[in-house]
C-alpha cells in the first residue's frame, strides 16, 4: 500500500455533540488490519494561531491565564482561533493585539502543525512577530490575562522544565529559538 493511501474505512459517522467551537463525532470504522473499530473525532471550527513576539533585546512576551480544562494556570505565547476561510496571519495579528497590545511591523511564518492528531483535526499556524510597537490590550470577556516579558533563552528553559506545557507554545518557542540561534 502507498504510504499516502488511507488504510481506514469509515462505515458511519454520527455527530454526538456540537457547539460554536467544535463538533464531536462517533465513527464506526474498519482498522488498517480490517477489524471493526470505533473512533471519536473532535473537529474544531477554527484553526489555531500562535505568535512569538520578540523585541530588539531578544525578549518574548508570554500570556498567563487560568485554563478551565486543565484546572491550572498556564503560561503561553499569544494564541487563539482563526475562523476557517480566514487568513491565519490576519488572525495572528488580531490575537497579538488583543492579548498583549502589541503590533508588529515584520511577520515570519514559522510552522504549520497538528496539535493532537490522534483525536482532533486541529491545524495550527505559528508566526514570529518582530519590530514591535506597544499599544493597549483588548482582551475578550472570557480572558483574564497577565503579560510577562522574558528573554527567549528563559522561555526555552521554561519549556524544558515543563513550566510551559501548551503544545503550540512549546513548539513555537523551540522553533523560534532554533531559527534565531538562541
Amino acid at each position: 500500500m502507498n504510504a499516502s493511501e488511507n488504510p481506514w474505512k469509515t462505515h458511519s459517522s454520527t455527530v454526538v455533540y456540537d457547539n460554536n467551537w467544535l463538533t464531536l463525532r462517533h465513527e464506526d470504522v474498519s482498522t488498517p488490519a480490517g477489524t471493526p473499530g470505533i473512533y471519536g473525532v473532535v473537529s474544531f471550527k477554527n484553526k489555531a494561531v500562535g505568535v512569538v513576539p520578540i523585541d530588539a533585546e531578544g525578549n518574548i512576551y508570554l500570556v498567563g491565564q487560568y485554563r478551565y480544562t486543565l484546572n491550572e494556570y498556564s503560561w503561553e505565547i499569544p494564541e487563539g482561533g482563526c475562523p476557517v476561510g480566514t487568513d491565519p496571519l490576519d488572525s495572528a495579528k488580531r490575537e497579538l493585539k488583543e492579548e498583549t497590545g502589541l503590533e508588529a511591523r515584520r511577520w515570519t511564518s514559522i510552522a504549520r502543525i497538528h496539535t493532537s492528531n490522534s483525536a482532533t483535526d486541529e491545524e495550527g499556524f505559528i508566526f514570529l512577530a518582530q519590530d514591535l510597537v506597544q499599544g493597549e490590550q483588548e482582551p475578550e470577556d472570557t480572558e483574564d490575562l497577565q503579560v510577562r516579558k522574558v528573554p527567549l533563552a528563559e522561555a526555552v528553559r521554561m519549556v524544558m522544565a515543563s513550566e510551559i506545557t501548551d503544545a503550540i507554545s512549546m513548539t513555537a518557542i523551540l522553533m523560534v529559538s532554533r531559527t534565531l540561534g538562541v
